[in-house]
Order: C-alpha cells, then structure tokens, then sequence
C-alpha cells in the first residue's frame, strides 16, 4: 500500500467509525512494529513511525535506520500487522462508544426493538445495541421487532472488545424525562420536580415546585385538556400518574401525597423518634386513603420519607385506650418490682444484724473463758511454792 492510499484509509476509518485519527495512526504504528520485532527478533527499542502529511513509513532503533518496504517482509507479517490493527481498532471503537453513552446515563433515548436473546430485549440505539432486561420491563408490556420504545441508559460498561449497554423502563427517572420532554416549563427550570415514586406499570406520583408564583406547577404538567400528562400515560402504555404540590412542611406534603383521599392538615400526627406519621381520616376515606392493595399510602410514605400509619378516630382512640392500659400495667408491675426488691434487701440488712449479735456474744464467753484460765494459771504456781516450803522445814 502505497503512503496516499495509506492516508485515504485512514481518513475513512476515520469518517466511518468516528475514531480520533491520531488514535488510528498510533495503532497502526504499534502494529507494524510489533509484526517487525517479531520478524526479525528484535528488542522493544525498535519503533514504528507514520508521517501524518505523506504517510511515509520509517522504522528504526538504536542502531538506527531500516530502510525497506513493508511489502517486502512477507505475508506472515502483513497478516500479523493486520490482526494487530484490527485488534486495536476495536478497542479503540469500543472506547468511543463507551465514552459517548457513560455521559449519557440517566438521559432518555429512542430505540427500536431487534430481538431477544435468552431474557433480555435487544434494542437498537442506532450505531449500538442495547439490552432491556426482565427486571428492567414492565410487567405486562409485550414488544415485537420493530417496535420503537424510549428508555432509560441505566449502566454502560466494557465487556472485552465490546461496550455492553443496559437500559430500563422501570427506573424513575423514566417518567422524569418524559415531562421535561412534554414540559418547556420543567426544561427551562421554571417547575421543578423534586421526586418521582413509582410502582412500574401501576401507578406513578411526581411531586413539584414552581419557582414562579404566576405559574401553576400541577396546571402546567397536565396541559390542556391533559394534552401534555396525556402523552406521558401513552409513552407509559396506561401508567396512572399522580401530580403533587410539593411542600417543606412534612404535615402538608402527606396530605398531599395521600390524595385523592381528603384529609385534615390537623389530622397528622408526626412522631419523631419512630420517624412516622399518624393520619386520622373518616371511615369513607380510609380505603382511598391507603389505595389497592395499600398502594396509595405506600407510594405517599415513599414520597414523604417517612412511614405513615392510617387510622380512623375510632381505632386511633381505642389503640390510645389499650396503649394506657398497657402502660398502667407495666408501671404496677415495675413498682411492685420495686417494693419486692426493698423487702428483699431489708431483710438481708436484719439478718447481717443478728449475725453480727451471735458473733459479739462468741466473742464474750471466749474472753471470759480465757480469763478463767489465766486466774487458774497464777493460783497454781502459789500452791506448788507452798509445798516446796513445807518440805524443806
């Protein structure tokens, strides 16, 4: 190959694959010299150089200068040359890819759907194929080849010479895009969606804030007529989709959060130190208040961040009731506890008296004891000094 067709291919590799020329160029280098040191035996000095304007090859070490053509060193080499390229190449094409969707997790994109393989659903990106996997499908959704779908990029990550790309429909962020998609307020940060709860294929709630007291955060994600939250459901093939006020103060973010149910503001009661919230409602509200299949309250307390507990007065009432109860009990039977353990140790006290008593009286007769035979010791000797008199008168 002579130097301009040298440059002409690599210019289309180039064009073709969207790989940097230098890239192209360095692997070609390596290539060739890898192929020459294997050719002739030589060490890791010998390096291969590529002119970028002529496309002039020279080859050279410490010992100086090859002068040759390439073609003259033999088809082993040419085809030791064009495995190593082609090696290179690929990584290199891997790393393009991975570069361009890494900074493209979390974002929404467009594909059309190939194949399955094993559980996953194949999705062409275009110039990549993506995998759908069964956890990240909603249940229930059915896809054919050929269907087009948007989703979520999830992970991108190298598998050997290849980048593996993992998308979802499952995933949050999913019902994110699709507003700032529908939305121009959201893409122009004017409404805010602070967070997205979802249960995939069910139902959905997106609380949001408007930074514009002019503009109606809930009006403005529905649209006309539901035109814009419309297009949402459609995308999400019947998803249910709950729109919410946002609000710093947690009493009013539950209430919010539990509609479509009617609540109190004055009917929530936050306990602290379990992190939970007790909500009183009337008896025709608590199954809207908790939903099917407790769904509704679930996705609220998920939303909120804290547990929440749903009561009607009468339950709550009885539960206060049985929960006084229980605490009288316990506080009886602490103090009788209490008053056991005193006559316990009371009578622990009295006995170490009456031993101490034993042990004073013990102490007594021995001295007197000793006494006694002290008195009985002086008496004796006196009696022996007078017999020792009468027998020498």
């Amino acid at each position: 190959m002579n130097p301009d067709q040298l440059l002409q291919t690599i210019d289309a590799l180039h064009a073709m694959k969207n790989i940097p020329r230098e890239v192209i160029f360095r692997a070609l280098e390596e290539s060739m010299a890898a192929a020459v040191r294997k050719r002739f035996g030589e060490g890791e000095d010998l390096i291969c150089t590529i002119s970028r304007e002529s496309g002039e090859v020279s080859i050279e070490d410490d010992e100086g200068v090859y002068e040759f053509e390439m073609s003259e060193l033999g088809r082993i080499v040419a085809q030791t040359v064009k495995q190593g390229f082609t090696q290179r190449v690929r990584e290199a094409e891997r790393d393009v890819f991975f570069d361009k969707y890494e900074e493209r997790v979390g974002q929404l994109i467009s594909g059309e759907v190939q194949r399955y393989e094993g559980q996953d659903l194949v999705i062409s990106l275009g110039d990549v194929e993506a995998h759908l996997t069964r956890e990240d499908r909603v249940r229930g959704e059915t896809y054919a080849p050929g269907d087009r779908t948007r989703v979520i990029i999830v992970e991108v990550r190298k598998e050997g010479s290849r980048v593996k790309i993992f998308v979802s429909r499952t995933h949050p962020d999913l019902v994110r895009r699709l507003f700032e998609l529908e939305v121009p307020e959201i893409a122009d940060q004017i409404i805010e969606i602070k967070r997205v709860v979802r249960e995939p294929g069910y139902r959905t709630k997106m609380a949001v804030l408007s930074s514009d007291p002019k503009i109606d955060a809930i009006g403005a994600c529905v649209g006309v007529r539901g035109s814009r939250i419309k297009a949402v459901i459609d995308e999400l093939r019947g998803e249910r989709i709950d729109i919410i006020r946002w609000s710093d103060s947690l009493e009013t973010l539950v209430m919010n959060g539990l509609g479509p149910a009617k609540i109190h503001l004055d009917n929530i009661y936050p306990n602290i130190e379990r992190h939970s919230v007790t909500v009183l409602v009337d008896e025709e509200q608590q199954s809207l208040a908790i939903g099917k299949r407790g769904q509704n309250v679930r996705l609220a307390s998920r939303l909120c961040g804290w547990d929440i507990d749903i009561k009607t007065r009468e339950e709550f009432f009885k539960d206060s009731e049985a929960e006084a109860a229980g605490n009288a009990e316990r506080e009886v039977a602490a103090e009788a506890a209490d008053q056991e353990e005193a006559a316990r140790q009371s009578e622990e006290g009295d006995g170490n008296q009456e031993d101490d008593g034993i042990d004073d009286s013990t102490d007594s007769d021995a001295a007197d004891s000793d006494a006694a035979l002290s008195d009985d010791g002086v008496e004796e000797p006196a009696e022996a000094d007078d017999r020792s008199e009468a027998t020498t008168g």
